[in-house]
């Protein structure tokens, strides 16, 4: 009897822990799609239309860095999707930590976004277990609507990072720090552990789940070729 009562216990205890799991991958891609909503809603003080219509990949890690900080030690959860011949990919789960992140001190709460913009970037990404540090470390990306044409950020620029504290984007230079596989939200969303390589390259499904976060990265790129199209009439 005591025997039966434990294996009911640990059955429920394990279900709790995925439903908890699962509803915890699915609120971070909501509050992901929340972060590119934002961004298109102040374009004169967002990502470029140029740069978010030329990276390959975008992660996004939303509420990174609560509390009181300067720099490094810093630790975040966040999902990336890359583009394929059939559109943008279903959401890889990842986290990030340590290295140095041009944070404003003391911000309460901010957004990291990652583009990542060229094969080299994409491939260092893919590997599930990335660095950005030297030449691949993700330099401050150009902010307004438009890049300014003297800047350097198509020259063999791997990433751009901007972060949004207070709903301003500001380029920020982050360097040192380890992108990995999140693999316990892998399991949570998808059941098994996917790898970056397979999810990234579109050979899988797109969960519901993920819709309202890959609608505002398609929303986010149409608006912005709307953008282009208006003015170059």
């Amino acid at each position: 009897m005591k025997y039966t009562i434990a294996l009911l216990t640990l059955s429920l205890s394990t279900f709790a822990f995925a439903g908890s799991g699962e509803q915890d991958t699915t609120a971070r891609l909501q509050a992901a799609g929340t972060v590119m909503n934002q961004i298109m809603a102040a374009p004169d003080k967002g990502i470029p239309e140029e740069v978010l219509n030329g990276a390959k990949c975008i992660a996004v890690v939303p509420s990174m860095g609560k509390g009181g900080f300067i720099v490094g030690g810093e630790h975040g959860r966040g999902v990336v999707t890359c583009r394929t011949a059939h559109g943008w990919s279903a959401p890889a789960f990842i986290s990030i930590g340590g290295g140095n992140f041009g944070f404003q001190a003391g911000a309460q709460s901010v957004d990291l976004v990652l583009l990542f913009m060229n094969d080299k970037g994409v491939q260092g990404l893919l590997s599930s277990k990335f660095e950005l540090t030297g030449e691949a470390s993700a330099t401050a990306g150009p902010v307004g609507r438009h890049a300014s044409a003297g800047t350097d950020w198509k020259m063999n620029t791997e990433a751009l990072s901007y972060s949004r504290t207070k709903g301003l984007f500001v380029g920020v230079a982050v360097d040192g720090a380890k992108i990995q596989q999140d693999d316990d939200s892998t399991i949570a969303m998808y059941g098994k552990n996917v790898s970056f390589r397979k999810t990234l390259s579109g050979d899988v499904h797109v969960p519901a789940s993920a819709d309202s976060f890959l609608a505002a990265v398609n929303g986010a790129e149409k608006q912005t070729s709307q953008h282009e199209a208006a003015e170059s009439k």
